[in-house]
Formats: structure tokens, C-alpha cells, sequence
């Protein structure tokens, strides 16, 4: 008996490639630009989460304000039931945006946050460059 590497269902559907995903993933909530995000931040509708990794972070700065979670800890970190979440993480109808350096890993992590039950996950379109670009607050 042998044995393919395709299974019956990957044969009769093609591999989704990464714009594909992004394009349908994005279809599934609404994402945010900068300036409004940075408002909702200042009223404290919404966390702002810098997913950036540290030589990013280092090299152009950080959003005031902003809770830096490496990607790889995102959803320990965000889960309100879970033992390694961060304080402010304390229900599933927290607002949270979640920022990368250009807008496109952001995305697959708000899906990532969707799965766990924050329906109210986003990310800001054009991530950090699009924040500075606007001449947002870095420090």
C-alpha cells in the first residue's frame, strides 16, 4: 500500500497561497488605520499590542503606550483564561490591535486572536511604518 503526500481533500483543492489568505482572513473583520487607532488608545477603548520583533523595535522605536508580546507568546498572552495572560487581558470583548511593521503578520494574528473568541481583534492597516508615517507618537 502506498501512500501519497497529498491527501484526498489537499488533491481536490490547490493550496491557498499567502495573498489569497491574507485577502480572506482580512474579509473577516474590519481593520484599523492609525489615527484611529492611536485615538482609541488615548480613550481607552483599545490595547494597543506591538508584535515586532526586538531589532524592529530597537531600530525605529516603540508606540507609547503599546504592550510589546513577542508573536510566538501572542496568544498565551491575550487569552483571558489563560495562566500566562498579560493583566489587561481580562475578556474576550477587549479591543485589541495588533501591530507588525508593515500590516501583513498583524493580520494573521487578529485571526489568531478571532479562533480564540476576541471578535473584537484588529490590526492597523500599514502596522508601525504607517503609524510613524503619520507622525503618531515613537519614543
Amino acid at each position: 500500500m502506498s501512500t501519497s503526500p497529498e491527501s484526498p481533500s489537499s488533491a481536490s483543492h490547490p493550496p491557498t497561497g499567502i495573498d489569497e489568505l491574507l485577502e480572506r482572513v482580512r474579509a473577516g473583520y474590519e481593520r484599523i488605520e492609525a489615527q484611529e487607532a492611536y485615538e482609541a488608545a488615548r480613550a481607552g477603548d483599545a490595547l494597543l499590542v506591538d508584535i515586532r520583533y526586538a531589532a524592529l523595535r530597537e531600530r525605529d522605536g516603540l508606540i507609547p503606550g503599546a504592550h510589546v508580546v513577542e508573536r510566538n507568546e501572542l496568544e498565551w498572552r491575550l487569552d483571558p483564561r489563560g495562566s500566562h495572560r498579560i493583566p489587561e487581558a481580562t475578556s474576550h470583548a477587549l479591543r485589541i490591535i495588533v501591530i507588525c511593521n508593515e500590516g501583513y503578520a498583524s493580520s494573521l494574528a487578529a485571526q489568531s486572536l478571532h479562533q480564540l473568541g476576541l471578535h473584537r481583534a484588529t490590526d492597523l492597516v500599514g502596522g508601525f511604518q504607517a503609524w510613524r508615517g503619520a507622525g503618531l507618537p515613537v519614543e
